[in-house]
């Protein structure tokens, strides 16, 4: 496997990864799980009056790649909506599978370009992202109906 693959600053992102902490009284939880690497994300999300995360958790256990996915999901998921982070996701999996030439607006996420080649490692990657996703528009759903 490459050295790029697992690259100083996918490394450095692993290691510092924010909102570690579970909420207490989350909106909405979700855990999602990679079967290949075995990789587990739970997210947990509080919204706001205006139908943004205001406050967010987060417990990873994950391969490198799914750390700092979660890394750069944390760095920027506070503000964001369901909206937001869906279109985050799509970009970064359109990325991956070589559909799209970008990673998409989301801040950082073009440095899994070295993943694109490993199948394999790609629902690891997604993971934080999607299940940030699903936690958003769940406490959506709950707080203003479908």
């Amino acid at each position: 496997m490459s050295d790029t693959l697992y690259s100083r600053d996918i490394l450095r992102l692993a290691t510092n990864i924010p909102y570690l902490d579970r909420l207490p009284k989350p909106d909405a939880s979700v855990e999602r799980r990679a079967p290949v690497c075995g990789s587990r994300i739970t997210v947990d999300v509080v919204l706001g009056d205006d139908g943004r995360i205001a406050q967010f958790g987060q417990h990873v256990n994950a391969c490198a790649l799914g750390q700092a996915s979660a890394s750069l999901l944390g760095q920027n998921v506070v503000g964001a909506n369901a909206s937001e982070l869906a279109l985050a996701t799509d970009a970064l999996r359109q990325f991956l599978l070589r559909q799209r030439p970008d990673a998409g607006d989301w801040p950082g996420l073009s440095i899994f370009a070295p993943a694109i080649d490993y199948t394999a490692r790609h629902a690891a990657i997604l993971l934080a992202f999607e299940a940030a996703t699903e936690a958003a528009e769940t406490a959506k759903w709950r707080m203003y109906g479908p």
